[in-house]
């Protein structure tokens, strides 16, 4: 059922690259046109706009039309990172108790197998999902599409979106998205920016540990199936994952996008997914009144975007010491965390949130138009400033394999397949 998720919850409510060919600057004037920035809402000043704003105020608008995200399918990574078109990597969510005093570095240095993160994957493990299951995308989209094509207008992971969502409040990390347009969908796919590489490879061993302590926190309360218990005395390995793909809209976007999942609830009398779905977190436990002021303003808002995306409807938090133990456990209901916040001075409104996403998309839409996979148009953003792009032909952003190029198109033109 379509409608404005959300509203009644929300009182406030109201560079240039390799291979580039050319590239498109904030402050150019071209044909007489001063200024040409994208305006919130879908309106521009001329044909084609260079920038996007991301100041907060111009996106208090009402919340936008966003449908109930609707399971479409999902997959499987294994411990070598194989793809499987099924649920093998799916687990259920056991319930520790209130404050289980569990130990999050146990394990850190003798049982743990951590996914290569310089491997860039991009959208690759969506796209052989969409392979194995365009007639089935055919044929649900069939009556709102043309023949041939995926019926949506965006693909893409549902961590990116998240970064869209938070864009408005975020003052340290800026972002590029590579976009390419492609038998009339577009595909959003991040690149890693100069300052996260640098980041990734000068991390601290504490960085590295904490980082683990998420993991280790998902192993002591999941199990393999829906009769068994937890091990907390196994192997944690990052290469595994279960992924969900959802279709939904967000205003006249059609989205299909793509998220891993922590758990599933074991209740079998649990809603349809994705609303059996149960996120994991783990974060400092809450002494002050200040630090629970730091938890609202900054930490629910990315746990907030990324559930609320996917129609994932509780997180289930471990807090934990200085020493990585948790000492409790708390659920946050999705549906509630904007009350939570509403006493919050200055705090981050979900509305403004999702408005910018959809001007973002709209954004992107009014720039994108040869469909060429080849052809790569790099959004980037930095803290405090516009949204720009610059675009790229032949060059190292390009990020849509060959392999789903040629299988996409013999799919239209069958007199091609050999």
């Amino acid at each position: 059922m379509e409608h404005r998720r959300d509203k009644a919850r929300h009182p406030d409510a109201p560079r240039s690259g390799k291979g580039a060919s050319y590239q498109h600057k904030r402050d150019r004037d071209a044909e007489g046109c001063a200024s040409k920035r994208f305006r919130p809402g879908g309106q521009t000043f001329c044909s084609v706009p260079q920038s996007l704003s991301t100041r907060r105020q111009l996106y208090e608008r009402d919340f936008p039309v966003y449908k109930q995200p609707v399971e479409v399918g999902c997959f499987s990574l294994d411990s070598e990172r194989n793809f499987f078109s099924d649920s093998r990597q799916l687990r259920y969510y056991s319930d520790p108790g209130k404050s289980p005093k569990l130990n999050l570095r146990d394990g850190h240095h003798d049982r743990f197998i951590k996914r290569d993160e310089s491997v860039k994957e991009r959208l690759d493990h969506l796209l052989r999902w969409i392979l194995e299951n365009r007639v089935k995308l055919h044929s649900r989209n069939a009556a709102t599409s043309p023949p041939c094509t995926l019926g949506v207008d965006f693909v893409t992971w549902r961590g990116h979106l998240t970064k869209l969502l938070t864009t408005p409040y975020e003052t340290q990390e800026g972002w590029l998205l590579a976009v390419s347009r492609f038998g009339g969908t577009l595909y959003i796919s991040e690149m890693e920016t100069e300052a996260a590489r640098v980041n990734r490879e000068n991390r601290t061993e504490r960085h590295e540990e904490m980082m683990y302590w998420g993991y280790k926190f998902e192993q002591y309360v999941c199990a393999d199936d829906v009769h068994s218990v937890p091990d907390g005395c196994g192997v944690v390995n990052t290469n595994e994952a279960f992924c969900t793909v959802v279709q939904t809209r967000l205003a006249d976007h059609k989205l299909l996008f793509s998220g891993e999942v922590d758990c599933r609830d074991k209740d079998p009398k649990s809603p349809p997914a994705p609303a059996c779905y149960v996120e994991l977190k783990t974060s400092a436990e809450i002494c002050t009144p200040k630090q629970r002021s730091n938890f609202h303003r900054y930490k629910l808002l990315k746990w907030w975007a990324q559930s609320f995306l996917p129609g994932v409807p509780r997180i289930v938090a471990g807090f934990r010491d200085h020493d990585g133990v948790v000492v409790s456990v708390e659920t946050f209901h999705i549906s509630k965390i904007s009350q939570l916040i509403k006493n919050e001075y200055n705090c981050w409104k979900p509305t403004v949130c999702m408005n910018f996403c959809s001007d973002f998309l709209s954004f992107v839409k009014s720039v994108v138009k040869e469909d060429d996979p080849r052809l790569v148009y790099l959004f980037a953003w930095e803290p405090h400033r516009d949204v720009t792009f610059s675009v790229h032909k032949d060059s190292e952003y390009t990020f849509l394999p060959d392999w789903y190029i040629k299988e996409m198109a013999s799919q239209r033109n069958p007199e091609t397949r050999q």
